[in-house]
C-alpha cells in the first residue's frame, strides 16, 4: 500500500479480497465515505447559510438539536438507504430505527452513526464528526426491530469516523488495524496518509472533564489525583491534562499521540450510568482503539463485551493507552472489593478542591 497515494476506495478494495462476502461492505463503506464528504461541506459551510444556533428541538437524549445534526443525520440516511446492502439504520438522533423505504432492495448489514458528535462545539467552531458502526443483521431479518441492532462490539464488522476539523479525514477499521484517510479537496478523495495507528501503552496526558470531579468514584479520583501530583506523587512523573468535549477529537488525538480519555460513571445523574452511548460512540471508537494497540473500558470490564439492553443505552467509557486503562481497572477492581479506603488529599477538607467540594 503506497503511503500517501493510496485512497480510501482502493484501500477497502484490497481488504475486500480479505473478506468473506466483502463486496457488499465495501459498497456500503463507499456509501459512508460519501456522505461524510456532503457533511463536511455542510459543517464547513455552516455560518454561510444560516446552519448554526439551535433548532429549539430537543433529540431522544435530551439534547438540543443543532440544524446541523439534522442536516448530517438526512445525509447519512440519503446516501446509505439506496444501495441494497442495508436492512435498517440507527441514529443517535432517531429514537426507533430508520426503515429501508420499500422502493430500495435491502442487503445483510445494519449501519448505526452519530451523524454529528460534538455539535454543541460548533458555534465556536471546534471540531466535530461522524461516528459509525456496522453490524450483520441477523439471518432472515430485513426489516430489522430495535432487539435486532443489540449486538456486543465485539459483533462490528467496520468502524470509523470522520472528522471535520483543520483537515477532513475519516479513521476506519474493518478489524485489520486502525487506518487515518485526509481529504484532499483537489480531487475529491480520501487518501491513506497514515496507516497502521498505534497507540503506545503508556501515557503522560489524559483527558477528563475536571468539573464533574465531585460526582466522580473514588478510583477515578484516585487515578486523577495521582496524575496531578507529577513527578513527586506516586507516579513518578508529570502529566499534561486535555479536555475538548468532543468525543471524536479526544480520540483522534489520542490515536495520533497516545494518551487517557475517560468519561467515568458519577452521581451527577443517577438515572443515567454512563454519558456516552454504547451503540452508536462507545462500541466504534473502542474498536478502533483497540485495532490500534489501545484498550477501551468501562472501568469495569471490556466495553466491546458488554450487552446492550436497549438501543440509546449509555456506558462509562475509559479508553486510550493500555497500561493506563488496566491501572484504572485495577483501581475500581480494588474499590469494588473493599481492599482500598480512598480520600483524595485533593479533596480533603484543607484543600481548595475539598472546600469547593463541600460547597458543593
Amino acid at each position: 500500500m503506497l503511503y500517501g497515494r493510496t485512497t480510501l476506495s482502493k484501500c477497502i478494495i484490497e481488504e475486500q479480497r480479505k473478506l468473506e462476502g466483502g463486496a457488499e461492505l465495501i459498497a456500503l463503506v463507499n456509501d459512508i465515505q460519501t456522505a461524510c464528504k456532503y457533511i463536511a461541506s455542510a459543517v464547513a459551510r455552516g455560518a454561510l447559510t444560516g446552519a448554526r444556533g439551535s433548532t429549539g428541538a430537543t433529540n431522544v437524549q435530551g439534547e438540543d438539536v443543532k440544524p446541523l445534526d439534522t442536516i448530517a443525520n438526512d445525509i447519512m440516511l440519503a446516501s446509505c438507504e439506496w444501495g441494497g446492502y442495508l436492512a435498517g439504520m440507527a441514529s443517535e438522533e432517531m429514537e426507533a430505527p430508520y426503515a429501508i423505504p420499500a422502493r430500495y432492495p435491502r442487503g445483510r448489514y445494519l449501519l448505526v452513526f452519530d451523524p454529528l458528535d460534538g455539535s454543541s462545539n460548533l458555534d465556536v467552531n471546534v471540531t466535530v464528526g461522524t461516528i459509525f458502526s456496522v453490524l450483520r443483521a441477523p439471518d432472515g431479518v430485513v426489516d430489522p426491530r430495535p432487539e435486532h441492532f443489540l449486538q456486543p462490539g465485539t459483533a462490528q464488522v467496520c468502524a470509523g469516523y470522520a472528522l471535520y476539523g483543520p483537515a477532513a479525514m475519516i479513521v476506519i477499521t474493518l478489524g485489520t488495524g486502525t487506518h487515518g484517510f485526509t481529504l484532499d479537496p483537489e480531487i475529491g478523495a480520501y487518501i491513506l496518509t497514515h496507516p497502521n495507528l498505534t497507540i503506545a501503552p503508556d501515557a503522560h496526558e489524559f483527558a477528563v472533564n475536571a468539573s464533574n470531579m465531585r460526582f466522580w468514584e473514588p478510583p477515578v479520583r484516585r487515578y486523577v489525583d495521582e496524575c496531578l501530583a507529577g513527578r513527586t506523587g506516586v507516579r513518578g512523573k508529570d502529566f499534561n491534562m486535555r479536555w475538548i468535549a468532543s468525543l471524536v477529537a479526544e480520540v483522534h488525538r489520542i490515536l495520533m499521540r497516545g494518551g487517557l480519555f475517560m468519561y467515568p460513571k458519577d452521581t451527577k445523574d443517577p438515572a443515567k450510568p454512563g454519558r456516552l452511548r454504547l451503540l452508536y460512540e462507545a462500541n466504534p471508537v473502542a474498536m478502533l482503539i483497540e485495532q490500534a494497540g489501545g484498550a477501551a473500558s468501562t472501568g469495569r470490564g471490556r466495553i466491546l463485551d458488554v450487552a446492550p439492553g436497549a438501543l440509546h443505552q449509555r456506558v462509562p467509557v475509559v479508553l486510550g493507552s493500555r497500561d493506563e486503562v488496566a491501572r484504572l481497572e485495577r483501581y475500581h477492581a480494588e474499590f469494588d472489593r473493599g481492599e482500598v479506603e480512598f480520600r483524595s488529599p485533593l479533596f480533603n477538607e484543607r484543600s481548595l478542591f475539598g472546600a469547593a467540594h463541600a460547597a458543593n
